[in-house]
């Protein structure tokens, strides 16, 4: 489910303690961390579970490591471009 910061089980163990029904406001105070952080939880898991819209979790980590893909490939063009206007600018003796 989450990608960053706080471990998979912990958010679905944060999940649960609201779904159970405590409020955002009182697990958030308890666990030391933002409402707004479990609402984002929440949200996704709703994503997650097809009862949003929204991308899924595996949809935005397969999209992140594309995105990753496409940026190393472009620095790679990006070098070989300059490399080579760096071969045309240089002066050739035959």
């Amino acid at each position: 489910m989450g990608r960053r910061g706080y471990p998979d089980q912990f958010r679905r163990k944060v999940l649960d303690l609201v779904q159970s029904g405590r409020s955002v406001a009182d697990v958030a105070r308890d666990l030391d961390i933002s409402t707004e952080t479990i609402y984002s939880w929440r949200r996704q898991d709703r994503i997650d579970q097809g009862l949003a819209p929204g991308l899924t979790s595996t949809e935005k980590t397969e999209l992140e490591r594309e995105n990753r893909e496409l940026k190393r490939a472009n620095a790679i063009l990006k070098s070989a471009s300059a490399f080579f206007a760096a071969e045309l600018d240089r002066p050739h003796t035959r």
